[in-house]
């Protein structure tokens, strides 16, 4: 049995159960809090020494780290990672795109606006990943505008890692009504079997 250590309010934990979900794949969930410390206990580092969720247990000692490490591993073999080589760099790319260009400015954003302590004393901070995160909504936007999803017209996981923080950007302060390619997109992924909403 799979077990997944995540924060359910995450974006990068959502991801993780947005896959085992259309996948149709039995797991249990742990609910870890960061906040609470609860990343930087011994038991915890042992799982992943970054202090990081989410964590995947694949079997008792076996632990992957990483988001969309996860999201590989689990999607390998399956309709929501293709099978040619140059379809698989593309859903790569995306990844790529979205932890380095994507998460960066509008998971922080979010994080600072919606999670943090004193998100008052944060507010330069946050207006600081603005700039980026319209970037990145703006090369989403392109995209979209010219494709139905991300890779080759398939769901994959490319739409899952994307879909994860760009769908709750507004806790962010980000305004999606200037995407509409990107809202109908959001729609379309809200529409593929076993799409499960973030826990409020």
């Amino acid at each position: 049995m799979l077990r997944v250590y995540g924060m359910s309010a995450s974006g990068n934990c959502h991801k993780v159960r947005m896959a085992l979900e259309a996948l149709g794949r039995p797991y249990v969930w742990t609910e870890i809090d960061p906040g609470r410390g609860e990343t930087r206990t011994a038991p915890f580092l042992s799982m992943n020494p970054n202090g990081k969720v989410p964590v995947l247990e694949i079997e008792p000692g076996t632990y992957l780290p990483e988001s969309n490490a996860i999201l590989w591993y689990l999607a390998d073999g399956t309709p929501l990672l293709p099978t040619s080589a140059l379809l698989r760099a593309r859903v790569l790319q995306w990844l790529f795109f979205e932890q380095y260009s994507h998460e960066p400015y509008i998971a922080v954003a979010r994080y600072l606006r919606k999670f943090h302590p004193q998100p008052a004393a944060q507010r330069a901070h946050a207006d600081s990943k603005m700039d980026g995160g319209y970037s990145a909504l703006e090369v989403m936007e392109g995209h979209l505008a010219r494709e139905a999803l991300f890779v080759d017209g398939h769901y994959s996981i490319a739409d899952i890692a994307l879909y994860a923080y760009t769908h709750v950007a507004g806790d962010g302060g980000f305004d999606l009504e200037r995407f509409p390619a990107v809202r109908a997109w959001l729609r379309r992924v809200q529409d593929q079997p076993g799409y499960v909403a973030m826990p409020a």
